[in-house]
């Protein structure tokens, strides 16, 4: 009697992650304000910006639409994985069709791959920019963009295997 207490208290325990999840959602609200800043700073420019000044300014918002993905994917599977069955996009047209299929695994590799192509474009925006270049700086931005990629193959790779395992039983 008192472990199947224990486990109730447990397992309700997830809720606690709610909070957590609506405050994530909340992160969407600086972000919108960031992509219409920028989008507003390119409007307001575009007659006077360069060819490479435009290209920086589009980078920039589709870095933003990037994080605000990266948000929703997790915010989606980590609530259905961890807390509860979104219930009310049951049947809906635009549900996504990874919604409730995407497990913990499957949020590891679409986080590190959102993570590589935001990192990506940073890289191209830095490569694009006029005025000298830091061979340093952009050194150690090679250096972790190819430490998102290899962390990528890797998590890939070792789900594969594991997937392999399960089948093989």
């Amino acid at each position: 009697m008192l472990e199947n207490l224990i486990e109730k208290i447990i397992f309700a325990g997830r809720w606690l992650l709610a909070p957590l999840y609506l405050g994530l959602l909340m992160t969407l609200i600086p972000i919108l304000y960031r992509f219409f800043q920028s989008f507003w700073h390119m409007m307001t420019h575009i007659t006077t910006a360069t060819p490479a000044e435009l290209t920086l300014e589009v980078l920039e918002l589709l870095d933003v639409v990037l994080l605000g993905n990266l948000i929703i994917i997790i915010l989606f599977a980590g609530y259905e994985n961890f807390v509860s069955k979104i219930k009310v996009a049951d049947g809906a047209e635009d549900r996504p069709h990874w919604m409730g299929h995407v497990d913990f695994s499957g949020l590891k590799i679409k986080l590190i791959g959102s993570l590589v192509a935001i990192s990506v474009i940073e890289l191209l925006k830095d490569f694009m920019q006029e005025g000298p270049f830091d061979a340093k700086r952009e050194g150690w931005r090679i250096g972790i963009h190819m430490t998102f990629v290899i962390s990528g193959v890797l998590f890939a790779l070792m789900d594969n295997m594991a997937d392999r395992h399960k089948s093989e039983r």
